[in-house]
């Protein structure tokens, strides 16, 4: 009998890519149920995969949530890494299957949960040495500070835990490159610090721009989570669940203050801002204009994923976040109207 997969988020940008990568490989393998918000929401994710069975309802519609827990084998859980209700609910579905193999979570959360110490201190921009691990030391990831971000809803999943629920928690870091899904294609911190770049008219940074942070292609982000499903679908595989089961996806780092120099430059040459200047804007700004902003550009988020390169064979092949950063830019720009198409070029 096929696996029965329930997810979540399938119009947004993690979750629609990771939709396109399992389809593409196991359309025939696995019966998927998607959760949409809405008939619009259904007629996108329709449009591009028939035969995925759709289910009304958002993360606050518990019943809904709950029921489809118990039907399901896998979980994929991309839509909020800070909805309480929903994974609540999720779990407590799970736990309720009554079947005599175990179900399995797959939960995205995000290495904005590692920026905990520079939030506390309120320093921003500066570098920091600390480097999580997901192997060696996954014990002081799973138990990091209740008031970092998106720790209440790890603590949720780690805790639901047991034999008969298998829980994996997937912490992407800086994600960039264009998805493949059914709706939202666009990534947050890098195509938003190229939004800001182009209504300042220069470059910005925070503080003296030396923050850390990993990244990743979103087509190797889908990668893993699709080694993830089928290492559930083969009864938990090579993968580790529950306590261990913590899975950063990074494939390099980077430092924002370079990042901003390159996105200034992008624009520069693409004819959108009139020169590459980069200037520093004062954290109160940064927030005005991006909430979040000191968090996202300015604290540190150091790790290395170790747990899928060694068990799932996790292997990363996009292009890097720089050689990236011009299409970002191009695309951006588009979508904001800023870039005069040919036809418009001639007719003058």
């Amino acid at each position: 009998m096929a696996p029965k997969i329930f997810v979540t988020g399938t119009t947004g940008y993690i979750g629609g890519d990771a939709l396109f990568a399992l389809m593409e490989k196991h359309s025939k393998d696995y019966e998927v149920a998607a959760l949409v918000r809405n008939s619009d929401k259904g007629a996108q994710v329709a449009s591009q995969y028939p035969t995925i069975r759709l289910v009304y309802g958002d993360l606050d519609s518990v019943d809904v949530l709950e029921e489809e827990a118990k039907k399901a084998d896998i979980i994929l859980h991309h839509a909020d890494a800070d909805h309480e209700v929903a994974a609540k609910a999720l779990t407590r579905g799970l736990a309720a299957r009554g079947s005599e193999s175990p179900g399995y979570i797959i939960h995205t959360s995000g290495t904005g949960i590692l920026l905990f110490a520079d939030l506390e201190r309120q320093t921003f921009g500066e570098s920091s040495s600390k480097i999580y691990d997901d192997w060696e030391n996954v014990s002081e990831v799973t138990s990091l500070p209740d008031h970092a971000p998106h720790r209440n809803i790890d603590k949720i999943i780690l805790a639901s835990g047991t034999d008969m629920v298998k829980t994996a928690i997937v912490c992407p870091p800086t994600i960039y490159g264009q998805g493949r899904g059914p709706g939202n294609q666009r990534s947050h911190q890098v195509p938003d610090l190229s939004k800001i770049t182009f209504q300042k008219g220069h470059g910005i940074q925070v503080g003296a721009g030396k923050t850390y942070w990993t990244n990743v292609h979103v087509h190797d982000l889908s990668d893993a989570y699709v080694a993830l499903v089928e290492a559930a679908a083969a009864g938990g595989g090579k993968a580790s669940w529950n306590s261990e089961g913590y899975y950063f996806t990074e494939n390099g780092e980077h430092v924002w203050g370079d990042i901003a120099k390159l996105v200034a430059k992008a624009a520069h040459k693409q004819g959108l801002i009139a020169s590459n200047e980069v200037k520093v804007l004062p954290n109160e700004d940064v927030n005005e204009l991006e909430p979040f902003g000191l968090g996202l550009w300015g604290a540190n988020s150091r790790c290395r994923a170790i747990r899928a390169r060694k068990l799932l064979d996790w292997t990363p092949k996009g292009r890097s976040l720089e050689d990236e950063i011009p299409h970002t830019v191009a695309y951006e720009a588009d979508l904001r109207g800023l870039v005069q198409h040919h036809a418009a070029k001639v007719a003058g």
